[in-house]
């Protein structure tokens, strides 16, 4: 699955998109598994509740199925202005 990455997330992370091989059920198993890789990916994902996703480009919850999913976008909640 593609896996994109927005903001102050991609900074930490030090990148804008990677493909991963997961076994991952939702989107919170995808953390979990992203967040212990590195220490990076740990800080980026250290709070979700400061984050958002998006699956295959539809806003979603952190515990959302991924089922069939090709696409997770991570990012900061937007502001309207």
């Amino acid at each position: 699955m593609n896996v994109l990455y927005f903001a102050w997330v991609r900074e930490r992370i030090g990148l804008p998109r990677e493909q991963v091989e997961t076994k991952a059920k939702t989107v919170a198993d995808l953390v979990v598994e992203l967040s212990a890789r590195e220490e990076r990916y740990a800080l980026a994902f250290a709070d979700i509740s400061a984050l958002r996703v998006a699956l295959d480009q539809v806003l979603s919850d952190f515990d959302a199925p991924l089922d069939g999913v090709k696409e997770v976008a991570f990012f900061p909640p937007m502001t309207g202005g």
